[in-house]
């Protein structure tokens, strides 16, 4: 094994990994094994598995280049040949992992979760600061931005998007309010003209614990990125990956992520036995850490 003197806390200055210990002893690390990390980010989930087993291998998988190019060569560097980073979408992760030769895993891990270095730098994710409104996560894997959502989609469309994936019960009146702004020539282009509108709508009152706008922007998002449908093709895609005996460890942020996976486990007996009766979630003490880590869920199933 290659040593550095590599700070491990920068990976944590890129993404606090959510829910560590029971990941990786969910999976239930074997000698020699092969594991795959869906959802590389910081690296966190991925540096834990090759640290605890010192026999297996990881292939780590993004569709953030940034993510790799800021965090894969510290890894590479201390762990060599054990250690492999591919940029690309999950959904595809059976492409991804035939051209490393991989054709099974003893175990794969995804955290669902939108990276806090993304929201915090990259355009359009947060309405505390005024970008682009973009919110892809990948420029390179998707053709229209948020900016084309609220542009361009019919009102129906844009308020369907809130309520479906946001859960707002004004989705109708923000999406009438922002059509309303199109017929007056505003074209909306930025983060903040988008919190603006809302926040008129809905003004902020003491209470309050989220931003108004915060339903929405986590709507289009997951819009834009098909966030929803990648996690489904996800799932169905490395099932057959998995050896028998081998376990599908999934960390989700959101009710509608988190009953894809709840389903797809429930809908695969003679493949899978759910190993989490109910999902874990993170202990007070992470809660206090890392306040991000609130919603996160785990559930896990064994390949039969």
């Amino acid at each position: 094994m290659k040593t550095s003197n590599f700070n491990h806390d920068t990976l944590n200055t890129y993404h606090t990994t959510v829910l560590l210990e029971e990941a990786v002893e969910h999976l239930a690390l074997k000698p020699g094994g092969t594991y795959l990390d869906a959802t590389f980010g910081g690296g966190g989930h991925t540096r834990k598995i090759l640290s605890t087993e010192p026999t297996c291998r990881v292939i780590a998988l993004d569709w953030d280049k940034e993510a790799i190019q800021r965090n894969a060569p510290a890894l590479e560097q201390e762990f060599g040949n054990r250690f492999i980073a591919e940029w690309g979408n999950f959904a595809h992760c059976y492409k991804l992992l035939k051209k490393h030769n991989i054709t099974k895993l003893d175990g794969v891990l995804s955290d669902f979760g939108t990276s806090a270095f993304q929201i915090r730098h990259e355009d359009g994710f947060s309405f505390n600061k005024d970008t682009p409104l973009d919110m892809r996560m990948s420029k390179g894997h998707h053709y229209f931005n948020a900016a084309y959502i609220v542009n361009r989609f019919s009102q129906e469309q844009i308020a369907d998007i809130i309520y479906k994936y946001g859960e707002d019960p004004l989705s109708r009146r923000i999406a009438a309010a922002i059509v309303a702004a199109r017929t007056t020539g505003t074209k909306f282009e930025t983060t903040k003209q988008l919190a603006d509108l809302i926040q008129k709508l809905v003004p902020v009152r003491g209470y309050q614990r989220i931003h108004p706008a915060t339903k929405t922007f986590q709507a289009l998002r997951i819009f834009v990125n098909k966030e929803l449908e990648n996690i489904e093709l996800f799932l169905k895609n490395v099932l057959p990956l998995v050896k028998q005996g081998g376990t599908i460890v999934c960390i989700s942020f959101h009710s509608l992520e988190d009953r894809i996976v709840k389903d797809f486990f429930r809908n695969h007996p003679m493949e899978l036995e759910t190993i989490t009766r109910k999902p874990i979630t993170p202990h007070e003490e992470e809660v206090s850490r890392n306040r991000a880590s609130r919603s996160a869920k785990l559930r896990a199933a064994k390949k039969r």
